[in-house]
């Protein structure tokens, strides 16, 4: 077999080297391929921002030492009812009436004690007849002893005729005590039978309005409600003029608190009104379940909505606030605010995109600052924005 001549063969150099820049323009490609829609997921990409809401607020919240939530009661309040057990038979009030002192406002069956009361009655004036009787029985004893007193003296009758009259006397005045007596027991009757008789009725002990209605006509009224389906109560009152709010301050902050302290009040009822207050009382003792004190709150504005236990919220003040700071002021808080050139401007947030809008502001307090201008109330902006956004960019909105 015949060798093949090797020593002829030979490769190629500039093949090789095209295969190489082939090889490396497809890795090139690929990289590019792999990396642009990166470039543009990453340009193309909105940036998430956090929202805030333009809202009113008080400058007083910048006095503010510390709050403590609690809820409106009534200095004065009583639940009605009767000292006797009967049966209702007229109820005269319903929820929110105003009442009177003294007014009756329910009535229990009473017919019985009405006749109890006129048998009473009757029985004094028998009583009264009967010593009208023994009165003139011992005026006629009486002037009948006087006169055997005479007649002895001149010898006219006897010392047996004399005793007789005077024992007749001393019978009469016994008599006359007597009566007497029974008409103060009958005029006690009396007075129990009247007694008992205004028992039925349910009289208001102060001025106030009616709360809830707790029985109907018809239900069974009992002192204490221990019968079967027997009430205790017929009705609750308030005397709103008595209305304050009561909170429990913890024991570490009540050195902050004293009494005439300046106080604004915020009711859950009333979320766009404050009500200004005052420290009224400090409870002197310790709750040791809660580790507070309570302590009543005042109104110095009262408003006929305030209702007996309605949620509150108090702000102690460290000082009296001024009139202008008890008005509510447009607000956003400060770190919304950015500034270019000696003009102040927010991103305002509206439907996925955000828009730069220049504002006028005013005074600053506790994180907030005043706007006077630019915004309206209920405008979501951006809080706290980076340098990065532009006007009507689009961007995401953080979930809080």
């Amino acid at each position: 077999m015949e060798r093949e001549d090797l020593s002829s063969l030979r490769i190629e150099k500039g093949f090789s080297l095209k295969r190489k820049k082939r090889r490396i323009t497809l890795i090139i490609s690929i990289a590019l391929l792999l990396l642009i829609p990166g470039i543009y997921l990453i340009l193309s990409s909105s940036p998430s921002v956090e929202l805030t809401t333009v809202s009113f607020i008080y400058p007083s919240q910048s006095i503010s030492l510390m709050s403590a939530s609690g809820y409106v009661v009534a200095e004065r309040k009583a639940a009605l009812g009767v000292k006797t057990t009967g049966t209702l038979e007229w109820l005269g009030v319903k929820e929110g009436d105003i009442v009177r002192k003294g007014e009756i406002i329910g009535r229990l069956e009473n017919e019985d004690r009405k006749i109890s009361l006129e048998q009473a009655r009757a029985n004094l004036e028998l009583s009264l007849s009967a010593l009208r009787e023994a009165e003139a029985e011992l005026y006629d004893a009486r002037l009948s002893f006087d006169r055997n007193r005479e007649l002895l003296q001149r010898g006219f009758i006897s010392k047996a005729e004399y005793d007789t009259s005077e024992a007749r006397l001393k019978r009469a005045e016994a008599m006359v005590s007597q009566r007497r007596a029974q008409i103060k027991a009958a005029e006690a009757q009396v007075k129990e039978a009247e007694i008992n008789l205004e028992y039925t009725y349910i009289k208001v002990p102060f001025d106030g309005v009616v709360l809830t209605k707790d029985a109907d006509v018809g239900d069974i009224v009992t002192p204490l409600g221990a019968a079967a389906n027997a009430r205790a109560s017929v009705i609750t009152i308030a005397d709103m003029k008595t209305l304050h709010v009561e909170v429990d301050v913890s024991e570490q902050n009540i050195a902050k608190v004293k009494e005439g302290q300046a106080c604004e009040i915020e009711l859950d009822a009333f979320p766009q009104r404050r009500f200004r207050g005052r420290v009224l009382k400090i409870i002197p003792t310790a709750d040791r379940t809660k580790a507070a004190i309570k302590v009543k709150i005042a109104f110095i504005d009262r408003d006929s909505g305030i209702l007996p236990d309605m949620s509150a919220k108090v702000s102690f003040l460290e000082r009296e606030p001024f009139p202008d700071e008890l008005r509510p002021v447009l607000a956003v808080k400060g770190l919304s605010i950015l500034s270019n050139n000696n003009s102040k401007f927010v991103f305002v947030y509206e439907n996925g995109r955000i828009k730069k809008r220049e504002i006028t502001a005013g005074r600053h307090f506790n994180g907030f600052t005043e706007v006077l201008g630019g915004l309206k109330p209920g405008e979501e902006i951006v809080l706290n924005p980076s340098g990065k956004l532009k006007d009507g960019m689009k961007v995401k909105v953080k979930e809080k």
